[in-house]
């Protein structure tokens, strides 16, 4: 594409904070420390986390900079930033979070393959840009539209992106139609990230934001846009990235028995304390994090602390001086909340954090139950040890 390209090497990658924790160096990988993912609401861009499938692609002129728009519609189109920046511009807080976020924990119940990931695979963000479903009106879709005049039903985002799993071809994934045409669902071409231009890590110069569901479908550095009939044919939708039962290994998988993974369970980790814990007896802070997926809100999260015999509940905050109400126009729906509870620890225990949105869901007990050989979707009870460190007399 003129003025952005994807190189074949890691030699001009950009710079990175140097307190991030290293998954992968190429292509790289990285998640903030547990605690400066909650240090605030929105996440700042040097500690949001960095997933990345091949060399970060680099733009030479932004000016030549364009996205393809053809595929099962009457008169294809390639629009210019300026073009996509012409177009009302919208802010939406949303959080992303990688579906492979605490496989690190699912692996050592049985071996998974993928990045290790602790619990920072996450991060919640202010995007803006132009709705999906504006930009497609450019083209003569309707918004809220199920289906094209020729049979167009998927919409396929393509990166220049270049990745070893698509045999060095794009990342590429889709969404339906439906969710792209509805302004509701807040679906962005997003230029901006946290009030500044998108940077190199995240994107830039444009990409795709889809709150509510799996990050992989928030494609990066696109490059063009197809109405397709059948979703997306690549690696990432149909080889990887699916939930399976514990029952599925290697040798008796079948990737067409199940469907790409969209949505994400509800969610919630602890980030103020380490897997093990050294502390003195008396009051200690529990903060971290609870998300689900869908827009769903955060009902309630609840803490234990003598390993989930009882529990009681943590406060919830999104937006400081605004209280978080679940379901009120006030929340940020596509977001995460953050939680804080205070505990008395008189003895050496395990504390246990679990999440309820407002469909009910709840996070399952253990990651047995859920385990699968990818290792995604990990939203089992998260679990800290505090051992007490009795001082000598």
């Amino acid at each position: 594409m003129p003025g952005l390209r994807g190189p074949s090497d890691y030699k001009q990658e950009p710079s990175r904070h140097p307190a991030l924790v290293i998954n992968a160096k190429e292509p790289f990988n990285a998640e903030p420390h547990r605690s400066d993912l909650v240090s605030s609401y929105v996440t700042p861009v040097e500690f949001f986390y960095k997933r990345n499938h091949g060399p970060i692609p680099i733009v030479d002129d932004i000016d030549k900079y364009s996205v393809s728009i053809a595929g099962l519609i009457g008169h294809p189109k390639d629009l210019y930033m300026k073009d996509i920046r012409k177009l009302p511009k919208y802010t939406v807080t949303a959080t992303l979070q990688c579906a492979g976020n605490r496989r690190t924990a699912m692996s050592k119940t049985r071996t998974v393959k993928g990045v290790g990931w602790d619990i920072a695979a996450i991060g919640n963000a202010v995007w803006s840009g132009a709705k999906l479903a504006d930009v497609l009106e450019l083209v003569g879709i309707h918004k809220c539209s199920h289906v094209t005049p020729s049979g167009g039903k998927h919409v396929e985002f393509v990166s220049i992106d270049k990745c070893k799993e698509e045999n060095g071809g794009p990342y590429k994934a889709s969404i339906p139609l439906s969710q792209a045409t509805n302004p509701e669902a807040d679906v962005l071409l997003a230029y901006e990230m946290n009030g500044e231009t998108l940077n190199r890590d995240h994107g830039y110069p444009l990409r795709v934001i889809v709150p509510g569901i799996i990050g992989a479908r928030s494609v990066k550095w696109l490059d063009s846009i197809s109405i397709i009939a059948e979703e997306c044919q690549g690696f990432f939708m149909q080889k990887d990235y699916k939930m399976f039962p514990p029952s599925v290994n290697w040798d008796n998988i079948n990737w067409s028995t199940r469907r790409p993974q969209m949505d994400f369970p509800v969610q919630s980790a602890i980030c103020s304390l380490e897997d093990v814990n050294m502390v003195k007896p008396g009051k200690i802070k529990i903060k971290g994090y609870a998300v689900s997926g869908g827009g769903r809100g955060i009902e309630r999260v609840d803490i234990s602390i003598d390993g989930g015999k009882t529990w009681a509940e943590a406060s919830k905050t999104q937006n400081p001086g605004i209280p978080y109400i679940s379901d009120a126009e006030t929340s940020d729906k596509w977001a995460w909340v953050l939680f804080e509870a205070e505990a008395d620890i008189p003895q050496s225990t395990e504390i246990v954090a679990k999440a309820v949105d407002i469909a009910g869901n709840v996070q399952p007990e253990n990651v047995e139950v859920i385990w699968n050989l990818r290792g995604i979707l990990n939203t089992s009870w998260h679990r800290v040890h505090v051992r007490i460190a009795h001082s000598k007399l």
